[in-house]
Formats: C-alpha cells, sequence, structure tokens
C-alpha cells in the first residue's frame, strides 16, 4: 500500500509549477477515484451502453442492478483506454465522461473537476496525468476496500502535511476505530454471528468513510453472511465525495451518505441505529451553527440538544449528545454508540453548566457504558490524551448501573516509522486485553467499576455574616443575618459523602468557622469523570542521597571538560 500511495503520489510531480502542493489534493483525489470506478466498470461496460440505448432514467437504473448487481453506472463510450486514443479530444471526451455516470456519482462536482481539466489541459498536463493514472490497476480485486480506503488516507495525509493542515479532520487511525468497533460489537456477538444478520451503523462525521468501512469488515470478517448498512453524513466536499465513492464501491446505498452540516441539518433526522460511532474534531468552535442549535435545543427538549449545550469554542460534546439520540430505542432492540473525544469532556464546566448538565442526563439515564483511555500519540496531528465513550441504551444486567473506567494508556506497540505524531498504534494483542477488561467487569489495576452517583457531587454556598463597625453581625429587616459576600465560598460535597450535604457541614465547615451557614437556594448539582485520579499511582521521590551522587558525576564531568577547553 505505502509504495502504490507513494506511485499516486509521484503522479503529482506533473503538476509542479501548474499547482502549489496544497493544491495537489484536488486533482489527484478526484482522478483517483474516477480511476477507481473506471477499473470496477470495465466488465460491464459493453453491457450498460447497449441498456442505455434502450432504456434511461429510472428504468436504466433498474435494468442495470438487475443485469450487472450495480447500483451505479457509465453510459459513455469512453474509457480511460479510449481517452488516450483522441489526445487532440482528450479534455471534450474526459469531461463526456465523467458526465455520463448515473445521477447518484455526485463525487466530482464536489473537486469542482471540470475546472481542474481545464486547467490540466491549457496547462499542457491532461495528457501524462491520465495516461499515468491509467497505469494503475485500481480494480477491487487488485486493491481490495480495505487498501483503497488506505490508500485514500495516506494521499490525504500527504496533502495535509504539505498544505500544514490537520489531517485528523479527514480522518482516525484503523487501529484506534477497530477498538471502538470491537467495544461496540461486544455486547451484541452472539446475535452478530447469526446467518443473514442486519444491522445498521451511523456515523455524523464521517470524512472519507474509514470507520464505517472497518466496521463493515471487522463484521464480516467473524459472520460473511451478515450484512450491516453503512449511513454517515460528512461536511467536508471532497471527503464526502471519497467516502461516497467508496461506498459505491462496496455495493452500498450511496444515498445512505450525505452531505452537510450535522449541527445544523441532521440528513437522517427521525432515524436511528443499531450503531454509532464518530470522531468528532476537538477544540473546534460552532458558531456557524450556534443560532441553529440553540433554537433546536429550546424547541426540543428531550431532543439531541435539550439536555445542555457546551462553551461555543469546543463543539465535541454536541456530538456526544447527538450519538445518544440515535441510537436504536430501547422499546426496539436497544442501540450503542462509540465516540472518541479528548479529556475535556470528562470534567469541563462547573455544576449547573452546560457540559456538567450534559454528564447528569447521561448518567442518571444510565447510558454511559464505559470510557476507555487510549495510549497518547496515537493520532496523526496530536499527541493528547484521547477516550473512547461507549453508549448503551440497554446494558446487560451486570452492567446496569454501572460505569467502567478502563485504563489502557500503557497497551500499545510501538510504530517502526513514526506518521506524523503518531508513534503508537493498538496492536491486535492490545486490543484483545482491552476487551477482555471489558467483558470481565472486574477490579484490577487498569479497570474499576463506580455507581453514577460516584461521579455526582453538590456545589454548597457558605456564607459568613456581614459585621458592622463594633463587630456585630448585620441582619435584615426579619432578623436574618446579611451574607458577606467577600467571605463567600463555595465547595463540592459528593453525593458519596456519608450523611451528605448537613453532614459534611458540621464535620468539615462548622469546626472552622461556626457562625457559617449554608444558602441552599444556591445549591447545584454537577458531575464529573475524574478519570485520571482513578488510576493515580504514588511514585516516590528519588532517595537524596542519590540525586546528590548524580549531581556530583555531573559536576566532575563539566569540570573535566573544563580542564580540556584550558588545555
Amino acid at each position: 500500500m505505502s509504495s502504490l500511495g507513494n506511485f499516486v503520489w509521484s503522479i503529482a510531480d506533473q503538476l509542479r509549477g501548474v499547482y502549489k502542493p496544497h493544491q495537489y489534493g484536488g486533482v489527484i483525489l478526484p482522478f483517483t477515484i474516477l480511476r477507481r470506478l473506471d477499473c470496477i466498470l470495465e466488465p460491464d461496460r459493453d453491457t450498460v451502453r447497449d441498456l442505455a440505448k434502450a432504456f434511461t432514467g429510472g428504468a436504466l437504473d433498474v435494468h442495470v442492478r438487475q443485469q450487472t448487481g450495480r447500483k451505479f453506472y457509465n453510459t459513455s463510450e469512453f474509457d480511460f483506454a479510449k481517452l488516450l486514443a483522441d489526445p487532440e479530444g482528450l479534455r471534450s471526451n474526459l469531461i463526456d465522461y465523467i458526465s455520463r455516470f448515473s445521477a447518484n456519482i455526485d463525487v466530482f462536482e464536489r473537486f469542482k473537476f471540470e475546472n481542474e481539466i481545464a486547467t490540466l489541459d491549457e496547462k499542457g498536463r491532461l495528457y501524462i496525468v491520465v495516461s499515468k493514472f491509467a497505469e494503475v490497476d485500481l480494480h477491487p480485486d487488485t486493491v481490495p476496500n480495505a487498501a483503497m480506503g488506505d490508500l485514500f488516507e495516506e494521499l490525504i495525509r500527504k496533502f495535509a502535511e504539505t498544505s500544514n493542515e490537520e489531517s485528523a479532520h479527514h480522518f482516525t487511525p484503523r487501529d484506534a476505530i477497530r477498538l471502538m468497533v470491537d467495544l461496540l460489537f461486544a455486547e451484541d456477538n452472539a446475535a452478530l454471528l447469526e446467518p443473514g444478520v442486519v444491522r445498521s451503523i451511523y456515523d455524523p462525521t464521517a470524512g472519507t468513510g474509514g470507520m464505517l468501512s472497518v466496521a463493515e469488515e471487522r463484521l464480516l470478517e467473524r459472520n460473511p453472511k451478515a450484512r450491516l448498512a453503512l449511513y454517515g453524513q460528512e461536511l467536508n466536499d471532497e471527503s464526502y465525495a471519497i467516502c461516497k465513492s467508496d461506498m459505491l464501491a462496496k455495493g452500498q446505498d450511496a444515498s445512505n451518505i450525505q452531505l452537510g452540516d450535522t449541527l445544523i441539518d441532521d440528513k437522517f433526522a427521525g432515524r436511528t441505529f443499531d450503531f454509532c460511532m464518530s470522531n468528532p474534531p476537538y477544540g473546534v468552535d460552532w458558531k456557524a451553527a450556534q443560532e441553529s442549535v440553540k433554537a433546536e435545543a429550546a424547541a426540543m427538549p428531550n431532543g439531541r440538544f435539550g439536555h445542555g449545550l457546551p462553551p461555543v469554542s469546543d463543539g465535541q460534546m454536541l456530538f456526544l449528545t447527538h450519538l445518544a439520540n440515535k441510537m436504536r430505542p430501547a422499546h426496539e432492540g436497544g442501540g450503542r454508540a462509540g465516540i472518541v473525544l479528548n479529556g475535556s469532556p470528562l470534567f469541563n464546566g462547573a455544576a449547573g453548566s452546560g457540559p456538567s448538565e450534559i454528564r447528569r442526563w447521561l448518567l442518571e439515564s444510565d447510558l454511559v457504558d464505559a470510557i476507555v483511555a487510549l495510549p497518547t500519540n496515537m493520532f496523526f496531528n496530536t499527541g493528547i490524551a484521547t477516550y473512547i465513550w461507549i453508549l448503551d441504551n440497554t446494558k446487560a444486567p451486570e452492567r446496569k448501573g454501572k460505569v467502567q473506567l478502563i485504563d489502557a494508556t500503557s497497551f500499545w506497540t510501538k510504530l517502526r516509522k513514526n506518521l506524523g505524531a503518531k508513534g503508537r498504534e493498538v496492536g491486535a494483542a492490545d486490543r484483545e486485553r482491552v476487551l477482555k477488561l471489558y467483558d470481565d467487569l472486574a477490579e484490577t489495576e487498569h479497570s474499576k467499576t463506580f455507581d453514577a452517583a460516584d461521579f455526582g457531587y453538590w456545589t454548597i454556598t457558605v456564607e459568613r455574616p456581614l459585621v458592622d463597625e463594633y463587630g456585630k453581625p448585620v441582619t435584615d429587616a426579619k432578623g436574618r443575618p446579611k451574607p458577606d459576600t467577600k467571605l463567600r465560598d463555595t465547595e463540592n460535597v459528593p453525593f458519596t459523602y456519608a450523611g451528605g450535604i448537613d453532614a459534611y457541614v458540621k464535620t468539615e465547615v462548622l469546626p472552622h468557622v461556626p457562625d457559617a451557614w449554608i444558602d441552599e437556594k444556591k445549591t447545584k448539582v454537577g458531575y464529573e469523570i475524574p478519570f485520571t485520579r482513578h488510576f493515580y499511582k504514588y511514585v516516590p521521590p528519588r532517595p537524596l542521597a542519590e540525586i546528590d551522587a548524580d549531581l556530583e558525576a555531573q559536576v566532575v564531568k563539566i569540570l573535566t571538560l573544563l580542564r580540556e577547553v584550558e588545555q
């Protein structure tokens, strides 16, 4: 795959001088898609041409599907070989070729491909680029769907490097996806092995379709007779085009891949799914969707955004609540969801804030099944800590009311060569360790189980009396002491504190400030998941003698170097 990627990338050498490096993707990616589709359609090309003479529109769609089994086609008389046979007419013939795909192939207009064809022709580069791509066999028998997905991701990563873009906006490493998929399928494993089983999976941030593809691969590895219907929505035009072409190549329904902003316009509104997955962007604002999201939250308090809104500066928790809303309802069999987030959603926001209220809803509704801490340096453009959240609205009896935290930060294998910031991967053995911890649901060094209440707390407001110039408390008209705002304090009381707020005040507050009281009207409920704290391991400092010895050794080394310089 690396050599194939390098070969396709080498075609970009023909673009030097005509395009800047960050523009190469607008040419290479659509040509790669076109060549892939061209190779797929080759065996049935004559059959489709004959059918096109007799039928049009929907009737042609039906007959092509009946005779070839394909959900897309091209009625043009051209293919790559015939295009190259007429160098003078290449530009017009190539435009004719891409214009004669079936209506469900809208991918080339997303790249504004006709403009690129015109530019290549005017600069004398069109023939050489087409001839180079004609040398590449991208038929599924030569390059399977999984490898094709890898090729697209390899190309996107390279283009991102040349333009300093964040490649994580386009795709997620396959090893991270495999782990999330296996965790998603873990509770439905027996049913997934039944012959002819049909399930649906949805990704609201589909990118190039990597998550959907891996999910299908993993299911078919377990059960070749199973069928997984793939659904996705993607905002970026080019990523959408790649994702859709990949789904078409797999024989999936192309209409299940939609273009648009999931936060503003859910193309699958009212639909729910057996499985949901997402890796939303981290720390990216949702200003463009703010008006729409807030309006929907106000109109639908039990909808996808009605339980709380995160800060406008970071929209990843919106996708968390969106996925929770897209799981198939419990009365219809239930659903599971997996989402990769950074550490912020675990604890950001004080009691009563939007993020805290989101966690409160998820935990009090018993939707959080497990959270897995991934190794750092897992992603291509960032080394930050990331976590897989698994949601489930029909938990197994032994998991009801429980939240499992799994520390998999040390479960990784070093890559032979870094891919951007990615220097580690979760290999098959690492993945099995995580799955065993999940299945066992036991208390170990790397796995801990909690009740939802373990993450809850009250934020109480502790008031002290205002004292006048003579040292006497100031009271209101009813004789109640007025609080001194300068002395006002807040404290967090865990739900698990024995005796609750009253016991906490008697034990932790009044012995230190006997005149204090709690303003109960200001008490708020909060939830946070202090993941790192639960797995913290105390490492004692080094003995002083050992440190002194190291310092002495360094001093000797420095003195030796100074003597050498003097000599």
